[in-house]
């Protein structure tokens, strides 16, 4: 699967004067934690960011010096590095909600028998930070820990756009009118405003196949004390899992599941 092109995270980065360079290394970064274990190229990381590839190079090598990203001597792939993980031990007593989360989502994937995801709102985007297997033995592999996709692309982050304010939907739907030509004519302006439309009437977001062929997904946004919904729970599977007589089921134990994580976190933060 390609990994989204990096951007950054709340679509204002570039318009502070003096951030170019910490915009363009945050941007690697993420390309390189959403790679997980398996790593990306110095090629690969400096298309995706946009950047030549003596910069990225150069970056990437600041980036290694302070241990955030580390480099595999035989394959040449750039993979997370252990200052990313004591970084994340310290966030994590702040921000990690998969303590609360994480028997709610072996719940779902329990009952439905479909792989489950948690994902978090971070900026324009959403992150996958929970993963569960269902016991169906046919899965879809669209999404992993780390993975990210811009709001509106994957159920997840459709669930969380349809749910945002008008004007705040509509102020990132002018920040991204790109989406359509990278992710296809499903998710240009017109019809990602008709999905948060229909996303609203029923509850959750259904994604038939618009990423891989064949792979859908039903998601639902999880809020937060606020009232904000800055969390998902989401189901992925093959496509004929997801028949039109299945789809209101498995759309009823999503939307359980996603309020009882919402009163959680509600009670919890």
């Amino acid at each position: 699967m390609d990994t989204p092109r990096a951007q950054p995270a709340d679509g204002r980065g570039a318009a502070i004067p003096g951030t170019q360079a910490v915009t363009r290394a945050t941007d690697l970064l993420r390309l390189v934690t959403a790679a997980g274990v398996e790593g990306r190229t110095s090629h690969e990381l400096a298309r995706d960011a946009g950047l030549s590839r003596a910069t990225a190079h150069r970056l990437l090598g600041a980036l290694r010096a302070a241990g955030m990203v580390d480099r595999d001597d035989e394959t040449g792939r750039w993979l997370p590095g252990p200052e990313l993980y004591v970084m994340g031990t310290v966030a994590a007593a702040r921000y990690d909600v998969t303590a609360v989360a994480r028997d709610i989502v072996r719940s779902l994937a329990a009952r439905t028998e479909e792989s489950a995801f948690l994902s978090v709102r971070r900026g324009d985007e959403t992150v996958c930070l929970l993963r569960e297997e269902g016991a169906f033995p046919i899965r879809s592999f669209v999404l992993s820990e780390g993975v990210r996709f811009p709001l509106g692309v994957a159920s997840a982050g459709t669930a969380i756009l349809a749910y945002l304010p008008d004007a705040e939907a509509e102020a990132y739907l002018a920040r991204h009118p790109e989406l359509g030509d990278h992710w296809g004519a499903a998710h240009d302006v017109k019809r990602l405003r008709e999905r948060r439309a229909e996303t609203r009437d029923q509850g959750y977001a259904l994604n038939p196949g618009l990423i891989v062929e064949g792979s859908w997904g039903m998601g639902a946004a999880v809020f937060d004390r606020q009232g904000r919904p800055e969390y998902a729970l989401s189901l992925t599977g093959v496509e004929f899992r997801f028949s039109p007589d299945r789809i209101p089921s498995l759309g009823r134990i999503l939307l359980a599941h996603a309020h009882e994580l919402s009163a959680r976190l509600g009670a919890t933060r």
